[in-house]
């Protein structure tokens, strides 16, 4: 055979040629394409307008690499925003997620970059959300800064984020009022202090409120 028709024959088999584009998206927002060798991609329409895919377009392998590349960069960056739109993240938060759900760790780092460029991500905003919640949650500082944590946020914002954390002695007052009434006994009380300390109130924080209710001086042992 001539070496011409060797070249040919190699391209020819290098070639993927797309069987069919759905012209409606999944409920994903992304289109089907289907390749004449039986494998499916899954694609938004931005990576299908981008190379401009048809049915009948023929892919060479470098076109197929860059296809699948850009197919992983615009799913990191779509799941990114989903993630972004359901709740308050970190920067570290979104990219743990990202990979988590199998996104590729370079293409997911580099939706987080994409995401802060919009800046659409803010970890010291996000920090100050944080601690507003458990505010109003009526958590102790323990628990704002277990909150901060499990949420990756980075140390350095923690100072701040937790400066104007306020005195929470009289909702642990409110709180034992509901628990608590003049019957109370000391099985009570620690089931009220066990509460508390899940909420993330210290021995000292509790004490004071027992104090304003007349409870520290009966159950005295129990802090």
């Amino acid at each position: 055979m001539p070496l011409s028709a060797l070249w040919l024959s190699a391209l020819m088999i290098l070639m993927m040629k797309i069987d069919s584009v759905a012209s409606q998206p999944d409920r994903a927002g992304r289109h089907t394409v289907r390749f004449e060798d039986g494998s499916v991609m899954r694609l938004y329409r931005q990576t299908v307008e981008d190379f401009y895919l048809y049915a009948g377009k023929e892919l060479t392998d470098e076109e197929m690499s860059d296809l699948r590349k850009a197919a992983g960069e615009m799913s990191a960056k779509m799941r990114a925003v989903r993630i972004v739109s359901a709740s308050s993240v970190s920067k570290r938060d979104l990219e743990y997620r990202l990979i988590q759900k199998g996104e590729d760790p370079k293409q997911a780092k580099q939706a987080v970059a994409w995401m802060s460029d919009l800046n659409l991500l803010d970890d010291a905003k996000t920090a100050e959300q944080i601690v507003d919640r458990c505010i109003r949650k009526g958590y102790g500082l323990s628990r704002a800064k277990q909150a901060l944590y499990e949420k990756r946020i980075p140390k350095e914002l923690w100072e701040d984020a937790l400066a104007d954390y306020p005195d929470q002695t009289e909702k642990i007052v409110d709180f034992l009022r509901s628990r608590l009434d003049d019957e109370a006994d000391e099985r009570d009380v620690r089931r009220a202090t066990d509460a508390l300390l899940r909420r993330g109130h210290s021995y000292q924080e509790i004490r004071r409120a027992m104090q304003k209710l007349n409870f520290a001086d009966d159950f005295q042992e129990d802090f």
